[in-house]
């Protein structure tokens, strides 16, 4: 098999596992057009018909969304980009998604455990999503519009040069506050997950 057609078998592979069926992607949209209309504070002045007809063009990115789902996010739009025309998804939970705990934040960190190694790492999970880690400034924005992880924390977008130092940063809500800290990359907790972002 030649580079080209081996490169192309690869990527309908790639195509075909990163789809849902029709009857998978009525259920998403359902559930995603339930949650929009529900929390209108969230996304005021944006319609859902629009967001739905940009997910039909889309179908990777609904595949996504089905697993910020599946895995406890809850996503919802919370932004739109005129000069992109793009809406903006982030994982809505009240804590953080419970299928995406007890992960350290890299494959690096992930391999420099020599023992009790976690099932997965931050990054690599959300990769395999198709999505991407909260910054801190989306965290903070996230938490504008109403309190989340009041009672566990989320690992989020970590700077590069702290990441080169050993560490990565969480954030939570205690005390009437956001609160951005700090945990050496190899560490995982029970009670912190990750938040993502995607846009479509």
């Amino acid at each position: 098999m030649s580079s080209t057609s081996s490169d192309w078998h690869y990527k309908t592979i790639i195509t075909m596992k990163n789809k849902l069926s029709p009857s998978e992607s009525e259920e998403i949209l359902k559930i995603l057009k339930e949650r929009f209309e529900k929390n209108g504070n969230r996304h005021k002045d944006i319609e859902w018909n629009k967001v739905q007809a940009k997910l039909e063009v889309n179908p990777e990115k609904l595949w996504s969304l089905n697993e910020m789902e599946r895995t406890g996010g809850e996503p919802d739009v919370v932004h739109y980009d005129k000069n992109t025309d793009e809406y903006t998804f982030y994982d809505c939970a009240a804590e953080s998604p419970k299928e995406r705990r007890s992960l350290c934040y890299d494959r690096q960190a992930l391999d420099a455990r020599k023992e009790n190694k976690p099932k997965n790492s931050v990054i690599d999970m959300a990769t395999a999503m198709g999505i991407s880690l909260l910054s801190e400034e989306q965290y903070r924005e996230l938490q504008k519009l109403e309190k989340f992880d009041t009672k566990t924390s989320s690992w989020i977008e970590t700077p590069t040069e702290i990441r080169k130092l050993g560490g990565a940063i969480f954030g939570d809500f205690r005390y009437g506050n956001v609160f951005i800290y700090h945990n050496g990359a190899e560490s995982y907790y029970a009670a912190r997950g990750f938040r993502g972002a995607l846009k479509v």
